[in-house]
């Protein structure tokens, strides 16, 4: 069953170009999913709602690869998923990309090869760059969070504030002010045992 994605970046845009398309290539109305949000979101609902209701033997088509995705990386995932799923794509104006065909299917696995490629290379660059830092004596990562900082989001909680306003008031991350919360209640339920 051929499904349909259509997608706008901003709400005044018109997608009745992509529909049309999508139409004259035999995507019926009760299979087009279509939506106005970014692409850089990755968690958009119609496409989520097109993938969940995915089958085997399905084929998500859309009218150009910017509809679906705004990385090659984010592309690739979606195609992977969709394919894990036992169906196929197809970008009506890139005509390359159509994992229904041998040919389709070949210069997709190159393209993941190659992302895949980067990735390792990116993080043998990044062990590498640890390894030499450690080498001069510097540490990777995050600056520890100093005791005073540890102790004024322990006492702002204590006094009912916010999570986010802890954050704004000692210029502490959400995360890390999260994670000082959760050891102090660690700390505080030891105590009480």
């Amino acid at each position: 069953m051929l499904k349909g994605y259509a997608r706008a970046s901003l709400e005044k845009q018109a997608i009745d170009r992509q529909l049309d398309e999508l139409a004259a290539a035999g995507v019926s109305p009760g299979h087009l999913y279509q939506e106005k949000i970014t692409g850089t979101k990755r968690d958009r609902p119609e496409l989520n709602r097109l993938l969940a209701a995915l089958q085997a033997g399905d084929t998500v088509i859309t009218v150009e690869l910017s509809r679906v995705s705004r990385s090659t990386k984010d592309l690739l995932e979606i195609v992977d998923l969709i394919h894990r799923k036992g169906a196929h794509f197809r970008s009506l104006n890139e005509t390359w990309l159509d994992t229904t065909t041998p040919q389709g299917q070949l210069i997709f696995t190159i393209f993941a090869g190659l992302c895949q490629f980067e990735r390792d290379l990116t993080a043998e660059r990044t062990k590498s760059g640890l390894k030499a830092a450690a080498a001069r004596g510097r540490k990777g990562g995050r600056p520890a969070t100093k005791p005073e900082q540890v102790a004024a989001v322990e006492a702002l909680r204590q006094a009912g504030t916010k999570i986010d306003d802890i954050a704004a008031q000692t210029g502490v991350g959400r995360s890390t002010v999260s994670r000082i919360i959760a050891a102090m209640k660690a700390r505080e339920a030891g105590a009480d045992s």
